[in-house]
């Protein structure tokens, strides 16, 4: 049995946890909130701050992975993820845990067909300049011998809990015939990630060396426009379709006046102008891994919307 550190108890995190005590494994979830989080049936609680070096170091010290899990505050990236991503790794390397990292596909950037995870880094956003710098730390300090790390890319998770492009308003109004306003053209193809897939990934690539030293990508269902999720859904739940249509672009400026979390998404909308694609190949290839169905999903989702 080993001991693993799972920082950050969101849909993956959770996820994650879960997996790796269901295969008897000792786990622990660290977050800022665990004296009044949910409790993780068999999984330890810890409290602390990831921004804590010290704090980290000891939590992690006996421990085969590492797990960053952390999801900070969306609208504040650039400001509050630096800290926790370098105590990450400095308690990595203090404590030889492997370093596994959940990401997603920001760094890349506006990319024209299908990305892999060989595709170039080259961020257009604030946020993807956050996350492509933490990979480019984490692999320096890799190929320097002084830490072993790793990281999966998902796209926009989709899922009864998840904060999403599509998240649960959009479902809860679909289901209730009422329709559905999205962000960037509603029928450019898309790559949904379900959480559970990123953290079977997750647990896969931090105990495989072959993993060590490079990013996969999450394998994910063919990808699907907003407005195919949107009609599928309805189709799942046995209800009619519903509208879906963009947000006008001046009332996506009014709503980013007062609601910080939209004004931060307006740089990423790029992300819904044209295909956003995954290539997992690599993936498949190498640990065998297949996305979890898309009936299911849509079923889960229906169910948790409580129609």
């Amino acid at each position: 049995m080993s001991t693993h550190l799972v920082v950050g108890a969101g849909p993956v995190g959770a996820a994650t946890a879960r997996l790796l005590a269901a295969r008897g494994e000792d786990v622990a979830v660290a977050t800022r909130t665990a004296a009044t989080a949910r409790p993780l049936d068999g999984i330890r609680r810890l409290h602390l701050d990831a921004a804590d070096p010290d704090a980290l170091t000891t939590a992690a010290t006996g421990a085969a992975v590492l797990y960053n899990c952390a999801n900070p505050p969306y609208h504040r990236w650039p400001e509050t993820w630096p800290a926790p991503a370098a105590s990450l790794l400095t308690a990595a390397e203090r404590t030889g845990a492997v370093l596994a990292t959940v990401s997603n596909l920001y760094g890349y950037g506006a990319v024209d067909g299908p990305m892999s995870p060989d595709t170039p880094l080259r961020p257009n956003s604030a946020k993807g300049e956050v996350r492509a710098a933490m990979w480019r730390e984490a692999l320096a300090a890799h190929r320097a011998g002084r830490v072993r790390a790793t990281e999966v890319r998902g796209s926009d998770y989709l899922a009864p809990n998840a904060v999403s492009a599509l998240d649960a308003r959009a479902f809860g109004r679909a289901l209730a015939g009422r329709t559905v306003q999205v962000l960037g053209d509603p029928d450019a193809p898309h790559s949904w990630t379900a959480p559970e897939d990123a953290a079977r990934l997750l647990v896969a690539v931090g105990a495989d060396e072959r993993a060590w030293g490079r990013a996969w990508h999450v394998p994910g269902n063919a990808p699907r426009s907003q407005r195919q999720v949107i009609t599928e859904l309805c189709a799942a739940a046995g209800r009619p379709a519903v509208g879906v249509t963009r947000v006008p672009g001046p009332v996506l400026a009014l709503l980013g006046l007062v609601n910080p979390v939209i004004r931060s998404a307006k740089e990423t909308v790029y992300q819904f102008e044209r295909p956003f694609v995954i290539d997992d190949s690599a993936t498949r290839e190498v640990f065998g891994l297949e996305p979890k169905p898309w009936a299911e999903m849509l079923g889960e989702i229906a169910a948790g919307s409580g129609f």
